[in-house]
């Protein structure tokens, strides 16, 4: 079970159901991007933030012209929260010209030790068809600030989309389809999104990201396989999505309507209170802290009925 009293989830002492107290509770969770050194043995998924494209830099490879081989440049702009294509984008690329930039770029990147590709497997670091642009993967709006309804957008982007730099997107090393699913379920979340507004000003910095607390239950861990499952069924909207849904586990295209899509969002949001050990009493606070207009977010009844029906 997951009452609480006094020791939570992961151990960690709450008193009271101050915003702070929240805050700091929430906080006491693992960092998202913890680099665990390559040495061969088994080891955890390395995720990091990474931005793509400079806007400036890679401006040359920047078309306002589309043709079937050309490949959309995503903006923040480009996805929403459950959106994966707004119909906005940055600009246009060659896809075969912009991947072989990207291409030589890593391998440039991967000799610099700072950067989010060394120590990386050199047979997935050689081989040109493991691009991120070639696969779904989670983007993050890094524009924001506190009258925005969401501090925190994310959104798994179909293949072959290229991102500009008002975007970022999430590199897990080994690939985790399942463990990618966890994460976009974790920071679309209410909570998470709560805690981010407490933190983040105007951008959100990769070193903010990195250090974002999420929890860590064991693989088998009920909470985290209903993340996964609903995660990914909000996730996996087409046919793009396949390979990716049938690693997670679930149907692309199986949300049919919008009253179904709210549902799963508000169970999502009860699951990962759950997961952060937080209490009803906490909900509420968060509701009521979160915004001055909450029109936007699940409706907080349907997020309590999940949270006890998931106890």
């Amino acid at each position: 079970g997951t009452e609480r009293n006094g020791t939570e989830r992961n151990g960690t002492e709450r008193n009271g159901t101050e915003p702070s107290s929240i805050s700091t509770y929430i906080n006491s969770h693992s960092a998202l991007g913890i680099r665990i050194p390559f040495d061969g043995r088994q080891r955890l998924v390395f995720i990091r933030a990474i931005r793509e494209l400079d806007s400036n830099a890679d401006s040359q490879w920047f078309l306002d012209m589309t043709s079937q081989k050309y490949w959309p440049v995503y903006k923040g702009e480009s996805f929403d929260i459950w959106n994966p294509d707004t119909g906005k984008y940055y600009a246009w690329a060659d896809s075969g010209k912009l991947q072989a930039h990207l291409y030589d770029k890593r391998l440039r990147q991967a000799e610099k030790s700072r950067s989010a590709f060394f120590g990386t497997d050199p047979e997935w670091l050689n081989d040109r068809s493991s691009l991120p642009c070639l696969f779904p993967r989670i983007a993050f709006r890094r524009a924001t600030g506190p009258t925005n309804r969401r501090t925190m957008v994310a959104c798994l982007l179909p293949p072959q989309v290229f991102l500009a730099d008002q975007a970022a997107y999430l590199f897990f090393h080994p690939r985790n389809c399942r463990e990618e699913a966890y994460i976009l379920g974790i920071i679309c979340s209410v909570t998470f999104d709560w805690y981010a507004r407490r933190v983040v000003e105007i951008n959100l910095g990769f070193h903010i990201f990195n250090n974002s607390p999420v929890p860590r239950p064991s693989e088998d861990d009920p909470l985290r396989n209903r993340v996964i499952h609903i995660a990914g069924r909000l996730a996996a909207v087409d046919d793009r999505y396949g390979n990716w849904a049938e690693q997670v586990g679930v149907e692309v295209a199986s949300v049919k309507t919008e009253q179904e899509k709210a549902d799963l969002i508000a169970e999502l949001d009860a699951a990962v209170a759950l997961l952060y050990g937080l209490d009803e009493s906490d909900i509420h606070v968060i509701y009521d802290t979160f915004h001055r207009n909450i029109d936007h977010l699940p409706d907080i009844n349907a997020v309590l009925g999940h949270y006890r029906n998931l106890q």
